[in-house]
């Protein structure tokens, strides 16, 4: 019966992220066509352009529902992969119920509200040739937001016909309820803070979390707690979410995201990694650290065309560590070398934290990219120079390798595989720099290249086009509903004073005292953020913390372009920390038994001490990130 009924639920899921996935496609043309029409013959039309920002929402929004169904609604799993079954099945009823649902009831009766206003007032788009009808894009969020709970119960059916056991999750539900019977009770008779309602929010957030609940409905379900049971927040404060959801939605900035997400999918399924791999490591493979080496290039040329941190590792650990291995390279070096070389594309463009810190920083996305390119080259060069060094005092840590063929051969089939994917990391971060193109034009521009790129490699096909819009659909989806939480949270945040306790911090009475310059609160903000990403993915804090410190940046006039860096470089140092980084689980997960935990932990260790080097050389030296221009 349960699994009947969830059925033609998840049918309904399943046609939501169909067509969620075939607008993606259909945004990517429209978007490079706008651009073409516009820069070659100059002609532009407002109401195209609201169109494709109209279809960005729905990408998303109808994406809500089917990430959900899918699983891909991110979590910390450090403790949640070792759960059994029933104890997962157990979490995501508990996550539904409690989370979801609660959550995306309230959102919706104030959504409804919204959409009633703007049918009623006939809205209309405030700029001349604008589209007509504004209510409807407003009904797609209150749509996206009834299939979530739709498919929220559908989760929950499945789960509950799974368990074995239902009397301990009755148990567990009937606790669940008996603590939210005390809070409210606390609350009633003013003992809800004994403890700063601040300091209790993040403790929960904290706990939630790391018990394995989905990271978005974590933030939004805790501010629906804290703004129900605080008599001086209450829910009307969440009154405005809609609204701050619907500017998300027609923020352009914002659209860059799925359409690079798009072309570096795109690009993974080329199997242009393996051909530049296998190549680049014929090229520098005779000489010591060799191999390391033209990782740490593919692993640069790969972050400035596909930017996504899992798809690089995993690729770099199936392809280069077992031919790293077969050379008797240290197992460490080696893990080290493609773990690291894999998050490069937290920082070097087009990368997507970039994206969001330019949207939640107020700052351009062109000023950002331009400013990250000499970071970038700096931690290419400390890499490099690092594994020479290392190979120089040990000539058994990663011995050159005797090559069969012509060198000249060599360098011809590696001038033949670098020169596409640099062409176009050209045109792409070019036309950006340049300002030629806004970075949404140029993304669109880049999924037309990745697919010539794909094509001309014999490995485009319409299974590759479907699966990586899908793939698109999912990973949107899962970004921009932590950002709808994470706006949530900020809310209520916000009203209970934090922002002020933040900025009461850093002030003059606070930690900065006499202090004649900024220099503890930069030390300050990068240790927390370094700490915070141990245990939290970097998107959570891009769209949590780093709106509490942008006030303070301001106030304390420190330049925000140069600060946005420094967070870009401190996050990509965050997915090498053990225990929980996550290019480290990606590594480990595709590496099987090839190599220990132990050796990936003391790999990556000179590598984070790296990044944290070059962190520092850009803090001491903040001119160099403007060395190509300001």
């Amino acid at each position: 019966m349960y699994l009947q009924s969830s059925y033609y639920l998840d049918r309904i899921s399943k046609y939501a992220g169909s067509s969620a996935a075939f607008l993606v496609i259909l945004l990517s043309l429209l978007v490079a066509y706008d651009a073409a029409m516009r820069y070659l013959f100059s002609e532009g039309s407002i109401a195209l352009q609201e169109v494709e920002w109209h279809l960005f929402d729905m990408i998303f929004l109808l994406g809500l529902t089917y990430a959900l169904k899918h699983d891909k609604h991110v979590r910390v799993d450090i403790f949640f992969e070792r759960y059994s079954k029933e104890s997962r099945d157990i979490v995501q009823i508990l996550s539904m119920l409690f989370l979801v649902i609660p959550f995306s009831l309230v959102f919706l009766s104030d959504a409804v509200e919204m959409l009633i206003q703007s049918y009623l007032q006939h809205e209309i788009s405030s700029d001349p040739g604008g589209l007509t009808h504004r209510y409807l894009i407003k009904g797609v969020l209150v749509l996206s937001f009834i299939l979530l709970i739709l498919q929220a119960l559908s989760e929950v059916l499945k789960a509950f016909g799974r368990l074995e056991s239902k009397k301990t999750f009755l148990r567990i539900l009937g606790i669940v309820m008996l603590l939210g019977g005390l809070v409210y009770a606390a609350d009633h008779y003013d003992m809800a803070y004994w403890v700063d309602p601040i300091v209790l929010m993040f403790a929960l957030t904290l706990f939630l979390l790391m018990a394995g609940f989905q990271v978005a409905f974590v933030f939004a379900g805790v501010a629906l707690l804290f703004a129900t049971i605080s008599n001086e927040v209450g829910l009307g404060v969440l009154e405005m979410l809609p609204y701050r959801t619907y500017g998300i939605m027609g923020n352009a900035t914002l659209m860059a995201v799925p359409l690079f997400i798009f072309m570096g999918l795109i690009l993974e399924r080329s199997k242009m990694a393996e051909g530049l791999l296998l190549s680049m490591g014929k090229l520098f493979g005779s000489i010591r650290g060799g191999l390391a080496i033209s990782v740490v290039l593919v692993g640069a040329i790969l972050a400035a065309s596909t930017g996504i941190v899992g798809a690089s590792v995993v690729m770099m650990s199936l392809i280069a560590l077992p031919l790293m291995l077969k050379h008797h390279y240290s197992p460490a070096l080696a893990s080290g070398s493609i773990a690291a070389s894999g998050t490069l594309g937290q920082l070097i463009p087009p990368s997507i934290i970039l994206i969001i810190l330019g949207d939640q920083m107020h700052l351009s996305v062109g000023d950002l990219f331009r400013a990250a390119v000499v970071p970038g080259l700096l931690l290419i060069g400390l890499y490099i120079l690092y594994i020479l060094f290392i190979s120089y005092l040990n000539k058994e840590i990663a011995p050159a390798i005797v090559l069969e063929e012509a060198y000249g051969e060599v360098c011809r089939e590696a001038f033949k595989e670098i020169i596409p994917p640099l062409l176009l990391i050209g045109v792409v971060l070019g036309s950006i720099f340049t300002g030629i193109a806004s970075p949404s034009e140029s993304a669109a521009i880049g999924v037309l290249g990745a697919i010539l790129l794909a094509w001309g490699k014999k490995n485009f096909s319409y299974e590759t086009l479907r699966y990586t819009a899908i793939e698109t659909v999912k990973l949107t989806a899962m970004i921009f509903m932590i950002l709808i939480g994470a706006t949530a949270f900020s809310l209520v945040f916000n009203e209970l004073g934090g922002g002020d306790m933040a900025m009461a911090f850093f002030s003059s009475d606070g930690v900065l005292g006499d202090m004649d310059d900024t220099w503890m609160f930069i030390l300050i903000a990068m240790l927390v953020i370094f700490l915070l990403g141990f245990f939290i993915d970097f998107i959570e804090i891009a769209f949590v913390v780093v709106p509490i410190l942008v006030p303070i940046v301001a106030s304390l006039g420190i330049d925000p372009v140069w600060f946005a860096i420094l967070i870009a470089m401190n996050l990509q140092a965050s997915f090498l920390t053990p225990p929980f980084g996550f290019a480290l689980f990606y590594l480990k997960g595709a590496a099987g038994n090839k190599v220990s935990t132990g050796a990936i932990y003391k790999g990556v260790i000179p590598f984070i001490g790296l990044q944290l080097l070059a962190l520092l050389i850009i803090i001491l030296y903040p001119d160099l990130i403007y060395l190509f221009g300001k």
